[in-house]
């Protein structure tokens, strides 16, 4: 087939996943994954797995263990989600997107087994059950050592859920995704802590109380080991530093002295911490009680990025693009960038999903922003622009607030609004709201 065959392919292939059930619209049960699985001679058994759920900081701890476990020479899977520009992001080997070619090839594998199963149900496998098929397909073909699994949503009753992890990481919990999670952060720990399995390692963020006390009881009900930020692990010592953080960490075996991480904000910080422990835990059963080499750590730590987060696109003014989508996601952003960029003025530009907490989603960015610019992204479940700046102005005040009709001609305003001074030191524009605002965002200032 010629190149551009091969991309129309890929196309199809995309639209045809596309054309499932959205992960937005959820049939909450793990079984018709299960179901293609066994059909493929459950190839997510052939790895061990380091699973995780959370609420916030889910794909950067993500990207951090997998930049650890490949420092030390293992062949590393990692399905995250959701993607900023195209569904290949999701399904990573070695630190790269599968190529075009090996995600038509893998959908290609899945698909009879799949279409056996959607025939035998009620109800399709949607989006996000596929592909999540399709990884751990692709990860059992690598073949890999190890898969680092970000739950898509909840815990329990997820699609990754048909594989059971050797370590189960949950990061911060909050209120959030309450059309289809419980509205309390217990009820939310509960489904979550169903990623914690028999005779597994529980690596455990600092969590507010009532969520902390849920996972507990379930890894004490499971027989899983616990590991607690703040008690068995944490940040023992962090200062800015250009470009990012030092951090010290405690680990469950070890300490890691000045670490550079080039990432910004005190989650950060703690995500990497998590991250540490995560492989601590992993290696375990293997190294006994040693520590990890420190300089393998510290190696690992100053490669690692992750896109879409606090993430500098442009300077000149400075052009910041972050995924925050609920309070206490943009609540993190904002301190971040408070502590770590020393804006004169600042401009905000949100497009921010309809069925979120808009207002608290907003909240935090107020005191930070000179004005803002509300905008839409290119989902059609993103908030119209004048519906979002009507809650906008009461929160900012209506001569603070704009309104542009396209994500475009809002970054076009953002900027010119930082450049009014004629001064560009010390101005910036912040992009955030939604991971798919970050995507676009990305995609038009960078081209990619």
């Amino acid at each position: 087939m010629s190149k551009s065959g091969a991309h129309e392919r890929y196309q199809q292939v995309m639209a045809e996943i596309t054309a499932r059930r959205v992960e937005t619209d959820i049939d909450p049960t793990v079984e018709r994954v299960r179901e293609v699985l066994d059909l493929l001679g459950d190839p997510q058994r052939t790895y061990r797995i380091i699973h995780i759920t959370g609420t916030n900081g889910k794909t950067s701890t993500a990207r951090i263990a997998d930049a650890l476990l490949r420092e030390r020479r293992l062949r590393v899977g990692r399905y995250t989600s959701p993607h900023l520009r195209t569904m290949r992001e999701r399904i990573v080997v070695d630190g790269e997107p599968i190529s075009e070619e090996a995600f038509v090839a893998a959908y290609d594998d899945v698909l009879p087994y799949v279409q056996m199963v959607d025939q035998g149900s009620d109800v399709p496998l949607s989006f996000f059950e596929v592909l999540t098929v399709m990884a751990y397909a692709v990860f059992a073909d690598a073949p890999v050592d190890v898969a680092v699994i970000e739950v898509g949503m909840g815990g329990a009753w997820d699609a990754t859920n048909a594989a059971d992890g050797d370590v189960a990481v949950v990061t911060p919990i909050g209120i959030d995704h309450t059309e289809y999670l419980p509205d309390t952060v217990e009820g939310i720990a509960e489904e979550k802590s169903g990623i914690i399995k028999p005779g597994s390692v529980a690596v455990l963020a600092q969590q507010p109380l009532a969520a902390a006390e849920v996972l507990v009881r379930r890894a004490a009900e499971v027989g899983a080991t616990v590991a607690r930020e703040g008690l068995e692990f944490g940040v023992a010592h962090r200062e800015v530093a250009v470009g990012g953080q030092l951090v010290t960490v405690k680990g469950l075996r070890g300490g890691y002295e000045n670490l550079f991480l080039p990432l910004y904000g005190e989650h950060q910080a703690g995500n990497a911490a998590v991250a540490i422990a995560a492989v601590e835990a992993f290696a375990a059963p293997a190294e006994g009680d040693e520590a990890l080499d420190p300089e393998l750590v510290g190696e690992a730590l100053a490669r690692v990025g992750s896109p879409g987060r606090l993430e500098v696109v442009r300077r000149g003014p400075t052009v910041i693009v972050d995924a925050a989508h609920n309070p206490a996601g943009m609540a993190a952003s904002v301190a971040a960038v408070e502590e770590s960029f020393g804006f004169t003025r600042l401009i905000g530009l949100v497009a921010i999903m309809a069925d979120k907490d808009v207002e608290g989603i907003l909240e935090p960015l107020e005191p930070l922003v000179t004005e803002i610019v509300v905008t839409r992204n290119s989902s059609p479940r993103s908030l119209p622009p004048e519906e979002l700046a009507r809650i906008a102005e009461p929160i900012f005040g209506a001569e603070r607030v704009r309104t542009a009709p396209r994500l475009d001609d809002a970054i076009d305003l953002a900027i010119a609004g930082a450049e009014e001074t004629g001064e560009t030191s010390g101005t910036g524009v912040l992009i955030t709201g939604s991971v798919v605002t970050a995507g676009d965002a990305g995609f038009l200032l960078k081209g990619e």
